[in-house]
């Protein structure tokens, strides 16, 4: 076998079999692009002034890199610096590596300011009637953007990208990675139907509740003012049926199940239910915009928060 190709064949051997200490040294392809930039440039001091380093550095890498290979990758002579045969084969695997890794950065880089891709958006079941038409809305503005709407009770944590966006009822979220938005101030009262009313007859007021029934909710929720009234107020015998969230508590309202408190601008959306209280001020909830600080700013965050805003705060 000709000598050169032993010699590519040793050296392509010491490549493959370097152990992790010695990727460890090698220094995760810094050292490579070190000798590909001299190769590219053929000279120490045109690689050391595209990598803003002294040519000094230069050379102690290269060195460096070729007594972990066990190669030399160069032909030194007075006009510069000549691949060897050896060298040649790393520097054939080294563009490539480096126009992938151009465009890596590229995309990269570009990523945040396209309005394509994945938009997780997560509120309560209760707002769905009014973010699902936005939602339509933006796709037919932005129809790459592809979005996972998911409406739980559970609140979402933003700092472990379970969500891109959460459009919340009740206490403003504190948590200093957030950037919070006030959307609207939602009024509320109690509701009833007309069937419950002529079954339990008039509610006299908060503080006649005897034999009366009212909804309530599985879980605490505490942030809700009307939903703290509620469990703080009315006696347990008296919670005739608790729901796993707002729509099913609504639903159980006008089926004439019992008395619930829910908010001005569900309630008018169902036929039937009677307004049995005025609206109080300290039954108001508020309803937020949340994004986490890493991905508020990215373009596809921005131009639905953008329509969302315009579109709830004019309801």
């Amino acid at each position: 076998m000709h000598r050169a190709q032993l010699n590519i064949n040793r050296f392509c051997a010491n490549l493959m079999c370097m152990n992790a200490q010695k990727k460890a040294q090698l220094n995760d392809w810094s050292d490579i692009h070190f000798a590909y930039q001299v190769a590219r440039l053929g000279t120490l001091s045109a690689a050391a002034e595209a990598l803003d380093v002294h040519h000094s550095t230069v050379l102690r890498r290269i060195d460096a890199l070729e007594k972990r290979l066990k190669a030399r990758l160069f032909h030194r002579h007075a006009r510069g610096y000549t691949p060897t045969d050896a060298g040649k084969l790393l520097f054939k695997v080294a563009i490539n590596t480096q126009e992938a890794f151009d465009l890596l950065m590229g995309q990269i880089a570009g990523a945040d300011e396209q309005l394509t891709g994945t938009l997780v958006i997560t509120s309560v079941e209760t707002l769905s009637s009014e973010i699902l038409p936005i939602i339509a809305e933006f796709q037919r503005i932005h129809p790459e953007i592809r979005i996972e709407y998911v409406a739980d009770p559970r609140i979402f944590r933003l700092e472990h990208g379970e969500a891109h966006i959460s459009i919340r009822p009740g206490a403003e979220p504190k948590d200093p990675d957030y950037i919070v938005q006030h959307l609207r101030t939602t009024a509320s009262a109690l509701f009833a139907s007309r069937e419950y009313l002529n079954r339990f007859g008039r509610f006299k007021g908060l503080d006649q509740l005897e034999k009366h029934r009212f909804i309530s909710s599985l879980r605490p929720l505490r942030n809700i003012p009307f939903m703290v009234w509620l469990e703080d107020n009315v006696p347990a015998n008296q919670i005739y049926c608790r729901t796993s969230d707002f729509t099913a508590m609504q639903s159980a309202v006008t089926c004439g199940i019992g008395i619930a408190p829910l908010s001005y601008t569900a309630a008018i959306k169902e036929a039937g239910l009677i307004q049995i209280t005025d609206f109080l001020t300290e039954w108001q909830s508020d309803l937020w915009l949340v994004t986490h600080r890493d991905v508020h700013r990215t373009a596809k965050v921005q131009a639905f928060n953008t329509l969302l805003k315009q579109r709830l705060r004019n309801n």
